[in-house]
């Protein structure tokens, strides 16, 4: 009963979430109006504001939000560690790495190529990790976690050398960071179309998994005993959080603390089962970024901030407050 309280709850306020994101804007528009522009009616300006960049940014910030919260309850699960997310398997560097490529090879010229690069990105960085984290002939958690540091650092090394050496990037050098600080962008309705049944079909394999992630929370040896086959289910989860993780950044560029706070937000009140926990984090991850580009959008109106300059204030002193919170119980 409780859970579907709880999952009601975060539906309604999904909702109200995206009505706001489209109502809200650097052009206030009536509530009577908006509703005439989605069924194609009244002012063509009105209408275009709305159907053409109101309604897919938002659904792109919910879609991108409920992938980033999921991969992070995946990670979290499977490492054991609470300070997992999307990061820590190197998934959000290689696509960041890959589409700032893209763009020193002279991709600008083609937007739609840099949602292509990031999605190829994230899945060879996964594809990366795994094959280092096996290089001994099983991949356990740590070596899973180790082959994502030495991933991601290696990356950000190449990204901030392309940032010094190419002239291409140089030229698109606010664009290039605009996608490192995330920011939803949806050129095209397909895109939306892609990464929602991406998202969608990653999430139900996500459910797919729980029962085995929840037999980790006892340590990969009993997870053992119990039937689990470690190595395959690493590789899954990985898979999975890779498919997330590039429809995230391909419509959002990198966006930071969304993977890791949502989680820890909804454990109070529904445990650490992942049957639960998985649609909750999407729920609650698409309202927590969907209202983030609302503020992204509105608080320097009529500029914009980059969406993960928000999530960065917002989720740093929430995480924050949850490491004190955790330590006091420790203390007591």
């Amino acid at each position: 009963m409780r859970t579907a309280i709880v999952l009601a709850a975060l539906a309604i306020a999904l909702a109200a979430s995206m009505l706001a994101g489209v109502l809200i804007g650097a052009v206030p528009i009536a509530p009577l109006d908006v509703w005439g522009a989605l069924w194609g009616h009244g002012d063509p300006t009105t209408a275009t504001i709305v159907r053409d960049l109101r309604v897919p940014r938002v659904l792109g910030a919910a879609i991108v939000g409920g992938a980033l919260a999921v991969a992070g309850a995946l990670l979290q699960g499977l490492l054991r560690n609470p300070l997992a997310d999307p990061y820590v398997t190197g998934t959000s560097a290689g696509a960041s790495l890959c589409a700032v490529v893209a763009i020193a090879l002279g991709a600008s010229s083609d937007p739609a190529l840099l949602p292509v690069a990031a999605f190829v990105g994230a899945l060879v960085a996964a594809g990366i990790v795994w094959r280092l984290s096996s290089l001994g002939g099983h991949a356990s958690v740590l070596t899973v976690l180790l082959a994502g540091v030495i991933l991601s650092s290696f990356a950000a090394a190449i990204v901030t050398l392309l940032l010094v050496a190419s002239d291409r990037i140089v030229l698109r050098l606010r664009a290039v960071l605009a996608w490192l600080l995330g920011g939803i962008s949806v050129l095209d309705t397909s895109e939306l179309v892609v990464a929602g049944a991406i998202v969608v079909g990653a999430t139900v394999g996500a459910i797919a998994l729980a029962r085995r992630l929840d037999a980790f929370a006892f340590g990969e040896e009993t997870a053992a005993t119990l039937g689990v086959d470690l190595e395959r289910t690493t590789a899954t989860v990985l898979l999975v959080t890779a498919l997330l993780t590039g429809a995230a950044v391909a419509l959002g560029g990198v966006i930071g603390f969304v993977g890791l706070v949502v989680p820890h937000a909804i454990r109070p009140f529904l445990g650490a089962a992942h049957v639960r926990l998985v649609p909750a984090s999407f729920l609650l991850g698409a309202v927590t970024l969907v209202l983030a580009d609302v503020g992204a959008r509105t608080i320097l109106s009529p500029a914009e901030l980059p969406v993960g300059v928000i999530t960065g204030l917002v989720g740093g002193p929430f995480f924050l407050g949850h490491l004190l919170r955790q330590r006091r119980r420790m203390l007591v």
